[in-house]
């Protein structure tokens, strides 16, 4: 095995882990293509990959960061939507053995790739991605919602419709290039995440840079997306995410709020869909976390896992320390409905207050 930087890799390895994960009969997630991780290791020093070989030839891929005391984490953990490791048929390393030859005394991971038989043993927790799946078409999946939420797809045409006679024409460009556009859609999302008491993490100097540097990606299997909705000139919505040649990961969604009467989110969402299928992706990949917006648009789910592998040792204790009663108490709120509400509405008061 050899530890490299992401920008060490060779070409050849490159290739060699294009190949394994086209190998596995997992959606073609983009977070778990090398662009992903070299774009990572552009604004994080401490991204490395972890390269297995069989003789001269690499088989299997581990992306990984490392911190204080080796604690160790899934690439881009934060942001990153789908983890784990790429591995060729039949090659299981030891995880105790991989975490040391790494020098890591844990690997913590929040959206672990169903089917990670590496890592999926020592997930404390199962979350689910909702997905929409769009591979028979557009006009499919559209019969889909007249049958499953008829309300929802009829009240969101008709906004659109609305949108169109009240501000001038609706139309949508699935991959624009334009600076600006991005640039309003950080500042959507930036007011989102204040206006309901999140961390904003476009106030993360790494996040904007990595997300700046995807924009400009344009990989077969990783390319930097960014959808906008305009009505007349104005954008009124945009999305920026990762799409490989069968699956749209959905990463930063956004509206102008002086048109959220019309829903432009949802609106811009069915055309995003829409483009998609036309492109011959047949999968959009939500994420995971509960949303009204999320049930009404989502065919079906895949299962994410959340939790650590550590070995014993003073990182795995510091690690335990640092995430796992922050975790439990996530998981707790989560898992009551009441509570959770609850803790939805004080945040958003307590965001109002600190803009007072």
């Amino acid at each position: 095995m050899r530890v490299l930087r992401p920008e060490e890799l060779g070409e050849g390895e490159r290739e060699r882990w294009r190949e394994l994960r086209a190998a596995t009969d997992a959606p073609r997630n983009p977070f778990m293509e090398p662009e992903f991780t070299t774009a990572v290791g552009r604004v994080r020093p401490q991204a490395r990959v972890a390269v297995l070989y069989e003789g001269a030839e690499p088989a299997g891929f581990l992306p990984y960061e490392r911190g204080a005391l080796g604690q160790g984490r899934a690439i881009g953990l934060g942001v990153s939507d789908c983890q784990g490791a790429v591995l060729g048929p039949g090659h299981t390393p030891e995880t105790g053995e991989l975490l040391r030859a790494c020098s890591l005394s844990s690997f913590a991971f929040d959206n672990l790739e169903a089917g990670q038989g590496l890592f999926v043993p020592y997930a404390a927790e199962e979350h689910a991605t909702y997905v929409v799946d769009v591979e028979k078409g557009y006009e499919t999946y559209e019969s889909v919602l007249r049958t499953q939420s008829p309300k929802f797809l009829k009240t969101t045409l008709a906004k659109e419709r609305r949108l169109g006679r009240q501000t001038g024409p609706v139309r949508f460009v699935f991959d624009e290039r334009d600076p600006a556009a991005l640039r309003a859609l950080m500042e959507w999302k930036s007011a989102q995440y204040r206006r309901t008491g999140r961390r904003d993490r476009f106030a993360r100097e790494w996040i904007t840079r990595l997300v700046g540097r995807l924009a400009e990606t344009r990989a077969p299997q990783c390319t930097g997306t960014l959808s906008v909705l305009y009505a007349g000139d104005r954008p009124v919505a945009a999305h920026f995410g990762l799409r490989s040649a069968t699956v749209l990961a959905c990463w930063f969604p956004a509206y102008d709020p002086e048109f959220a009467k019309f829903s432009p989110g949802l609106v811009l969402h069915l055309r995003m869909a829409e483009a998609a299928a036309a492109e011959g992706v047949g999968l959009l990949d939500l994420g995971r976390g509960p949303a009204e917006y999320k049930d009404s648009l989502k065919t079906g789910e895949l299962a994410v896992h959340e939790g650590a592998v550590t070995r014993p040792g003073v990182g795995a204790a510091l690690h335990w320390l640092g995430r796992e009663p922050a975790r439990r108490a996530h998981g707790f709120v989560r898992a009551r409905p009441r509570l959770a509400s609850l803790a939805s509405r004080t945040l958003k008061g307590a965001a109002r207050l600190r803009r007072s």
